[in-house]
């Protein structure tokens, strides 16, 4: 009977520790599957809103230079970075087909970021109404790109530092419980009956719970996008 009751035990620490680790996998399936907007890494992200924040400038000195904004926009197609030279590249074909509200619309579904969405927003203002100081709106817009990417950065840094206690309390406590069950099984014998094993898997079940609410504090949520797709203007 003892030998029994041994037997679940260490069935009941393996399968915690199984458990342990198949929770944090689960949790990782679970961020691979969120939206396409927060599936982006930490270097694209920060390289998407920068790249946001350069080509607003350069619209805006383009504008400063006594340039409408159609023509300013056009002449940006070719300058902009990287990471954002596509779609203003495809705005700019646009211009030509279809209100450049319209336009902007489809470059903020393209580019696919809240804060692309904020100076769209601006830029599809402008387009419809008279706006007295766009050079300034555009300066602020950056400005606020730029501190988007220190917020981000040092979010990033503190969810890293929470990922990393999870994983150290995580080996430590199944490599302790390890080394007790291989050297210490005296330690263990208070669970080696039918209670002490169902008090010892509602300890596991709080640990294993208390993991997913570490990696959960951890996780950062962006900012619902407002613009959407126009499925009959935008091709």
């Amino acid at each position: 009977m003892n030998d029994m009751m041994r037997l679940c035990l260490g069935l009941a620490l393996g399968g915690g520790a199984v458990s342990i680790l198949c929770g944090l996998r689960g949790i990782q399936v679970l961020e691979l599957r969120r939206p396409r907007t927060t599936r982006r890494s930490t270097g694209d992200e920060t390289t998407l809103v920068e790249a946001l924040a350069v080509w607003t400038e350069q619209l805006r000195d383009t504008m400063a230079g006594a340039r409408g904004l159609e023509q300013a926009l056009v002449a940006t197609a070719a300058t902009a970075p990287d990471p954002l030279r596509p779609a203003v590249q495809r705005l700019s074909s646009r211009l030509g087909m279809m209100p450049l509200p319209r336009a902007l619309r489809g470059l903020a579904t393209d580019v696919d970021h809240p804060l692309a969405d904020f100076v769209t927003a601006a830029l599809m203002v402008a387009a419809e109404n008279h706006v007295r100081d766009l050079v300034s709106l555009l300066t602020h817009l950056a400005e606020c790109c730029r501190d988007d990417v220190r917020m981000r950065t040092r979010v990033w840094v503190a969810r890293a530092r929470l990922r990393s206690a999870v994983r150290i309390i995580t080996v430590v406590i199944v490599a302790f419980v390890v080394g007790l069950v291989v050297l210490q099984r005296d330690y263990l014998r208070a669970y080696a009956s039918g209670s002490g094993i169902a008090v010892l898997l509602v300890i596991i079940t709080m640990f294993v719970t208390s993991l997913v609410m570490l990696v959960r504090l951890g996780r950062f949520e962006s900012v619902s996008r407002f613009i959407a797709r126009d499925a009959a203007g935008v091709a």
